[in-house]
């Protein structure tokens, strides 16, 4: 299994939090919130919607950027994600679809 971090790099305030965003996905969701506890991030930040599972993400500030790296997230591009997203949606052949929670 797979923990992926694009380049998206998008200036936001998220809360009480102004910072540059990415995304972290992964190939199962189990994946994906034990990778953001190692980084001390929050389940409640996770976010997936009931009608879009396959975009199930967090939402990482660029502090935390190279430590996602180091921990092992391959870093890849918007592009590459949203793509990824679109072969979960359709359910291409080696896609995998996270379950909503």
């Amino acid at each position: 299994m797979t923990v992926y971090l694009d380049d998206w790099c998008q200036r936001a305030r998220l809360g009480p939090v102004d910072d540059v965003w990415s995304h972290l996905v992964a190939d199962s969701d189990e994946e994906l919130h034990a990778f953001a506890i190692r980084l001390g991030m929050k389940r409640a930040w996770f976010q997936c919607h009931e009608r879009r599972p396959y975009q199930a993400h967090y939402d990482v500030p660029e502090r935390l950027r190279a430590d996602a790296l180091e921990q092992g997230a391959v870093s890849i591009t918007w592009r590459q994600i949203g793509r990824m997203m679109r072969d979960r949606r359709t359910g291409a052949p080696g896609s995998v679809v996270p379950r909503a929670y």
